[in-house]
């Protein structure tokens, strides 16, 4: 099989329309608020996406536990590749120069680079009452310091409604409700978004709260993450891992307002919420409180042994 057959194989998956209107999405990324983004409808063919579904995989075959440790209601399975047929042919489809380049045409940004390790990637499945607060992602691949360009998020989700919660929010400044400009997004089948990462670019979800008889549903999606070796260096930022911002206290609650049973039930779950990150950011902390002692400590001892060896200790 020659080179162009090959690639065109490779972006088989890929509904038609999306190959043809690359130019057309580029022109509303650019633009969108409130940073560079844009959904696409039927982005897999209808057959593909439901083959991706059939071959998710179950719920504990992943990792579920939380940034700080804990047991959550979210499932990740980064090495999708073994999934099945279907994520193994997805995976070289992304890792495709053909791939790279079409996502590079709809969003403007070229030389794009895929993450062979999924790093945060992968399938992602959210249970009913879990949520994601907001935040802006990690700057850097953790193993090759790549810049980190674009998120590619699909939803795997036959069956959804926007009253069910967990619609993906992007916002310009959750720091200032007042101020903040937000559009949400429905975790619909076959429904991709694609937005820049940025130092603004703040995105989440709300809980998930599905009726007494849809428990059974959760959240499904496909997660893809895009590197650059440069970038503008207006763009660069330090080193972060991924940043969080605490949901503000709801509009409802006022002084004098007698607080019921279902508010006390959301002032411990953000009291919960602000607990965890407290305790992922002291982790870190001391993580690289004792890097930085175990570095100097070894200095110390380098520099006895060199003055030992010159004979300027005794």
């Amino acid at each position: 099989m020659n080179a162009p057959t090959q690639g065109a194989s490779l972006l088989a998956m890929i509904a038609p329309r999306v190959l043809a209107q690359a130019d057309r999405l580029r022109d509303g990324f650019l633009v969108a608020q409130p940073f560079a983004h844009c959904v696409i409808d039927g982005f897999f063919t209808d057959a593909f996406a439901r083959t991706l579904l059939d071959e998710f995989p179950a719920f504990e075959r992943g990792d579920s536990l939380n940034e700080d440790g804990m047991p959550a209601g979210k499932s990740v399975v980064e090495r999708m590749h073994a999934l099945g047929d279907g994520y193994a042919r997805l995976d070289r489809c992304v890792r495709s120069t053909g791939f790279l380049e079409l996502i590079g045409r709809i969003t403007g940004i070229s030389d794009l680079l895929y993450d062979p390790w999924y790093f945060g990637g992968g399938t992602h499945e959210n249970r009913d009452g879990q949520s994601l607060d907001n935040h802006i992602d990690f700057n850097y691949h953790p193993g090759t310091g790549w810049h980190r360009r674009l998120n590619l998020i699909v939803y795997l989700n036959p069956e959804w409604e926007e009253s069910w919660g967990g619609a993906l929010e992007l916002h310009r400044d959750p720091y200032d409700p007042e101020a903040d400009e937000m559009i949400g997004v429905v975790p619909l089948f076959n429904r991709c978004v694609i937005f820049e990462t940025t130092e603004h670019s703040w995105h989440g979800f709300p809980k998930i709260q599905l009726p007494a008889d849809k428990r059974g549903l959760s959240r499904k999606s496909i997660a893809l993450y895009f590197y650059t070796r440069d970038r503008p260096e207006e763009q660069t930022a330090q080193a972060h891992s991924t940043i969080y911002v605490d949901r503000a206290l709801p509009a409802h609650f006022k002084p004098g307002r007698v607080l019921s049973e279902r508010d006390c039930v959301e002032l411990h779950d953000l009291m919960d919420r602000s607990s965890s990150h407290n305790r992922r950011l002291y982790g870190e902390i001391s993580r690289l409180q004792t890097e930085l002692g175990q570095t100097l400590l070894s200095r110390i001892i380098q520099g006895v042994r060199r003055l030992l060896a010159r004979g300027k200790l005794r």
